[in-house]
C-alpha cells in the first residue's frame, strides 16, 4: 500500500487537502461547486467494474445484495437474508462474530438498529409460511416482555437476600440471638411475648458482653462492645475486598458511572457478567455491615443490569444485539432503584433521566413493568418485617406553611454546598489514589478506612448505629413513644393524636451537637470510602449529610415558633397550641437537597423521595430543594459525581445535556490533520497481503473504502474486526485464497477475477461493508457535528469535500476536542 494515498500519480488529480479544498472554493463558482473536469472524476465501467452495478444500499450499510455486477430478485433477496439471519435459528454464521465489538470499544447504534429491522422484515414475511415460523414471530414479538419480566423477578429476588443478609450480619457487631442466631436483633425481641419493641431493652437479645458473662452497662461492657464492633467491622470490609480483588475487581465502587457509560453505548466486557453479580451481592451485604459510610442503593442498579445482561442471552434478539441489549438495561436499572427504594416510578424516571442514553417509548413502558415486577416480589418477601419496601417510611399529617419556603430554598442552598464539597474532595482523592502508590493496595486501604471509621464512629450513637435507621431517625416525628434525646421536649402528651408547642430540653440540645460531629465525620469518612475497592453507594450517605443539618434546622425553626409565636412570621399559622413545625420535614428535604447536589438530579430525585416517604403533600418544598440545590451545584462545579467518575475513568462519554458553544469546523477535528496520510483500502485493487499490512500497521478501529486511490471518491465503511475475521474465515473455508488474492469490497468479483486472468480466485467481501456511512463535509460546525454523534450514536463519521474523502472523525476525536475547547486536558479521555 502507498505512504501517502491523498498523493496521487495523476497530476491533474487533486492531491492533498488543500488542493481539493481550494478547488472547491477557489473557482469563480459562488456556490463552491466543481467548476471544471478535475473537479469530479468520472468512473468509467473498466474491465473490473460493470457499468450497471447499482450503488444503492438496501439499509444502513447491513447488506450489500449484489453479485457479478447485477442485483438480486426479491426471492434471492430473501434467501440472502435468510442465510445471514440462520443464526437466530440456531445455526452458525457464514463469518462467525460479525456484528459484535471488541472490548473497550464503542457500538454502532444505526448498524445494529439497521440489523434489527431487517431481521425483523425478514420475520414477519415469514410468518405466513408455517405454524412454527408463526410461533417464532409471536416469540420474538413478545420475548422483550418476557426478558423484563425474569429481570423484575430475579431483581426483587435478589434484594430481598440482600437487605434480609445486611440486616442481620449488622446486628451481628452488637450482638447475638441465642435461641435463633440467624434472627437480627428485631425478629429475636418480636419471638418472645413482649408487646412493644424497644431496641435497647430486650431480654432475648444478648450483646457481646452478656455473652461473656458480663453486664448490659459499665465500663467492661463498653470496651467489650467496642472492640466487638471493630473487630466484626474489620473481617466484614476484609472479606468484601478479598473477593473483590480475587474475583471481581469490576464488582467495586458504585456502578452507575460505568452503567451510564455502558448504556451510551460502551463495551466493558466481563462488567456485566456472572462473576460480577454474585461477588457484587455478597461483597455488598459484607461493606454495608461493616458500618462503612456507604449505602446499597447504587451497587443495586448494577446488580440488577448485571441480571438485565445475564438473562438477555436467553433471547438472542437481545443478547446478539448490542443496542437492542441496551433497552433491556434501562428497565434493568429501573428496577435496582425500584427496589432499592421501594419506588418504582421514582426507579422508571431515574433511568430516563440519570442513566439511558437511547431511551425509546417502548423502554419506557418496559421499564415500568420490571419496576412494577420487582417492587411486588420484594414487597412479597417483605425483608424489614413491616409492609413497607423501605426501612424509613414514615408519615406526616401536617400541612407544610407557606413561610417555610424560605427555609426549606436556604436547605436546598446548603444541600448544594454540601455536594460541591463533597465532590471536590471525592474527586481529589480518587485522583491521587488512581496515579500513587496507594493504588496498589487496595485491601490495605479498606482495611485503614474501615478501621478508622470504626474507631471514631463508636462512640456517637448516630455514627455508630446504621446510616438508615439514623435517616429514620431524622425523618421520624416525635410522639409519645420515642425516648431518642432528639425528643427531649418539656412537654406532657394529654392525646396521643395530637403533639403541642413545647420548649426543647437539655436532649435535643445535647443531640444536635453530636449530630452536629455526626454530619462533619460522615463528611470527611465518606470522602475516602466512595471508590475503595469494596462495593459502596453513595445514595444513603448523601441522604444522611442533607437530613443532619435539614433536622437541625427544623428544630431552629420550631423553637422560634415557640419562643416568638406572636411574632409577624409565625402569628396567623402557629397562633393556635399545636406544634406546627415539623423538624423531620425539615430532614428530608434536607435529604433531598444534598442528594440532588450530589447526583444533579431533580424530577427522578422529587418521585423518589416522596414515594419512599410517603409525603406525597411536600412535593413543592422537595422541588424547591432539589431546584436550589442543582442551582447552586451547577454554579459552583460543572458535573455531578457520577460525571465527574466518567471523565475521571476517561469513558468516551458524550452528555447529552451539554452544550457545545464553539464556533470549530469538522476539518479542525478530523484526523488525518492536513497533509498527513490517511489509511484507506481501495473497492477491488488491494490483495489480502496489503490489507493485512495495513491492519499490522495501523491501529484503527475501521477503515474508508474508496474507488482508487488516486481518486479517493467514497464507497463505504469496513470494520477493523469485521476484516480480520472474514480474512481469516476465507483463509479456512474457501478454496484458492492466497496473499495474492485480490479483495473485493464493491463492484463485481467476477469481473476482478477475470481481469486478473489466471491468478487466485478473489475474495468477495461485499456483505462486510457499510455502503452508507454517516458523512460530513469538512465546513459542518462541529456544534452539528457533535449533534449527530448525541443523538445517532454515531462511533465515527467520514468527512468529504466534493465527494472525495478527507478523513475521519471518531467519537474520541469528538471528546478530545470539547475537552480542549474547555481547557480540559484532552488526553485524559482513554477509550474509543
Amino acid at each position: 500500500m502507498e505512504r501517502f494515498p491523498l498523493k496521487s500519480s495523476v497530476s491533474k488529480m487533486a492531491t492533498t487537502y488543500q488542493s481539493v479544498y481550494k478547488k472547491g472554493t477557489n473557482e469563480g463558482n459562488g456556490h463552491g461547486g466543481p467548476s471544471g473536469d478535475d473537479d469530479m472524476v468520472n468512473i468509467k465501467p473498466g474491465p473490473h467494474r460493470a457499468a450497471d452495478t447499482p450503488t444503492t444500499p438496501t439499509s444502513h450499510g447491513t447488506f450489500q445484495l449484489y453479485e457479478h455486477g447485477t442485483r438480486y430478485s426479491d426471492a434471492s433477496a430473501t434467501s440472502y437474508i435468510a442465510q445471514y439471519f440462520s443464526s437466530s435459528a440456531g445455526e452458525a454464521d457464514d463469518i462467525p462474530g460479525i456484528g459484535q465489538y471488541d472490548d473497550f470499544h464503542t457500538i454502532d447504534w444505526q448498524r445494529d438498529i439497521a440489523r434489527d429491522r431487517m431481521r425483523h422484515r425478514y420475520i414477519v414475511k415469514k410468518r405466513q409460511d408455517s405454524i412454527w415460523d408463526l410461533i417464532k414471530g409471536a416469540h420474538d414479538a413478545w420475548s422483550g416482555w418476557v426478558c423484563v419480566l425474569l429481570v423484575g423477578v430475579c431483581t426483587g429476588v435478589v434484594a430481598g437476600v440482600i437487605d434480609i443478609g445486611a440486616s442481620w450480619m449488622t446486628d451481628l457487631k452488637f450482638g447475638i440471638c441465642p435461641q435463633a442466631f440467624w434472627f437480627n436483633r428485631e425478629q429475636c425481641c418480636w419471638s418472645n411475648d413482649e408487646i412493644t419493641f424497644d431496641r435497647e431493652n430486650c431480654s432475648e437479645w444478648l450483646t457481646w458482653p452478656q455473652v461473656f458473662g458480663e453486664s448490659r452497662e459499665g465500663p467492661g461492657a463498653y470496651i467489650i462492645s467496642y472492640l466487638f464492633y471493630i473487630v466484626w467491622a474489620l473481617i466484614f470490609a476484609a472479606l468484601s475486598a478479598s473477593l473483590v480483588r480475587m474475583f471481581a475487581p469490576y464488582a467495586c465502587g458504585s456502578g452507575i458511572p460505568e452503567i451510564k457509560t455502558i448504556l451510551s453505548g460502551f463495551i466493558i466486557r466481563g462488567y456485566l457478567g456472572k462473576w460480577t453479580l454474585i461477588i457484587k451481592s455478597v461483597g455488598l451485604i459484607l461493606s454495608v455491615s461493616s458500618g462503612l459510610s456507604l449505602g446499597k442503593e447504587g451497587p443495586m442498579v448494577h446488580i440488577a443490569s448485571c441480571l438485565g445482561n445475564i438473562l438477555s442471552y436467553l433471547f438472542p434478539k437481545y443478547g446478539r444485539n448490542e443496542a437492542k441489549k441496551r433497552e433491556i438495561l434501562s428497565a434493568a436499572a429501573a428496577a435496582g432503584v425500584s427496589v432499592a427504594f421501594g419506588a418504582p416510578i421514582g426507579g422508571v424516571l431515574f433511568s430516563l433521566e440519570e442513566v439511558s442514553y437511547y431511551f425509546p417509548l417502548k423502554t419506557l413502558w418496559r421499564s415500568f413493568f420490571c419496576a412494577l415486577i420487582a417492587a411486588f416480589i420484594l414487597r412479597s418477601i417483605n425483608p424489614f418485617g413491616n409492609e413497607h419496601l423501605v426501612l424509613f417510611y414514615v408519615e406526616y399529617n401536617k400541612p407544610w406553611k407557606f413561610f417555610e419556603l424560605i427555609p426549606f430554598v436556604g436547605l436546598g442552598i446548603i444541600g448544594g454546598c454540601i455536594a460541591t464539597i463533597f465532590i471536590k474532595a471525592n474527586i481529589y482523592w480518587c485522583r491521587y489514589r488512581k496515579y500513587s502508590k496507594l493504588g496498589q493496595y487496595p485491601v490495605t486501604e479498606v482495611l485503614v478506612v474501615t478501621l478508622v471509621t470504626a474507631i471514631i464512629a463508636y462512640p456517637n450513637p448516630y455514627t455508630r448505629m446504621n446510616t438508615s435507621q439514623l435517616i429514620y431517625l431524622l425523618f421520624n416525628q416525635c410522639g409519645i413513644s420515642n425516648t431518642d434525646p432528639l425528643c427531649d421536649y418539656n412537654r406532657n402528651f394529654t392525646d396521643v393524636n395530637t403533639i403541642e408547642k413545647a420548649a426543647a430540653g437539655d436532649g435535643v440540645y445535647r443531640a444536635m451537637w453530636l449530630l452536629t460531629l455526626a454530619l462533619v465525620l460522615k463528611l470527611v469518612m465518606t470522602v475516602f470510602t466512595f471508590g475503595i475497592k469494596v462495593p459502596c453507594g453513595l445514595f444513603i450517605p448523601s441522604l444522611a449529610l442533607g437530613a443532619i443539618p435539614g433536622r437541625i434546622v427544623g428544630i431552629g425553626v420550631e423553637q422560634l415558633a415557640n419562643k416568638y409565636p406572636k411574632s409577624w412570621l409565625f402569628s396567623g399559622e402557629c397562633s393556635t397550641g399545636d406544634d406546627c413545625i415539623t423538624p423531620g420535614l425539615y430532614a428530608m428535604v434536607g435529604a433531598a437537597a444534598v442528594l440532588g447536589g450530589v447526583t444533579r438530579m431533580t424530577v427522578s430525585l422529587v418521585v423518589i423521595m416522596f414515594e419512599l416517604t410517603g409525603g406525597v403533600r411536600y412535593i413543592v418544598p422537595l422541588m424547591a430543594a432539589a431546584m436550589a440545590s442543582k442551582w447552586v451545584g451547577d454554579a459552583l462545579g460543572k458535573q455531578g459525581i457520577y460525571d465527574a467518575h466518567i471523565a475521571l475513568n476517561g469513558y468516551p462519554f458524550l452528555d447529552s445535556k451539554d452544550e457545545f458553544q464553539h464556533t470549530s469546523l469538522a476539518a479542525d477535528v478530523m484526523q488525518p490533520k492536513r497533509n498527513e496520510t490517511l489509511s484507506v483500502i481501495t473497492q477491488d485493487s488491494m490483495t489480502v497481503d496489503d490489507v493485512e499490512t495495513l491492519l499490522k500497521e495501523t491501529e484503527h478501529n475501521g477503515y474508508p473504502v474508496v474507488v482508487s486511490k488516486e481518486s479517493q471518491y467514497l464507497v463505504g465503511f469496513v470494520l477493523r474486526r469485521d476484516l480480520n475475521l472474514a480474512i481469516a474465515n476465507a483463509r479456512r473455508t474457501m478454496e484458492g485464497i492466497t496473499g495474492q488474492s485480490v479483495v473485493v469490497l464493491a463492484g463485481a468479483a467476477g469481473a476482478a477475477g477475470a481481469a486478473l486472468g489466471h491468478g487466485p480466485p478473489p475474495l468477495p467481501l461485499a456483505r462486510i461493508l457499510d455502503l452508507a456511512p454517516i458523512t460530513v463535509t469538512d465546513q459542518t460546525p462541529m456544534e452539528t457535528v457533535v449533534d449527530m454523534f448525541r443523538k445517532l450514536g454515531l462511533r465515527q463519521t467520514l468527512v468529504t469535500h466534493n465527494g472525495r474523502l478527507l478523513g475521519v472523525i471518531t467519537k474520541k476525536d469528538v471528546l478530545r476536542h470539547v475537552k480542549q475547547m474547555d481547557n480540559e486536558d484532552p488526553n485524559s479521555v482513554l477509550f474509543n
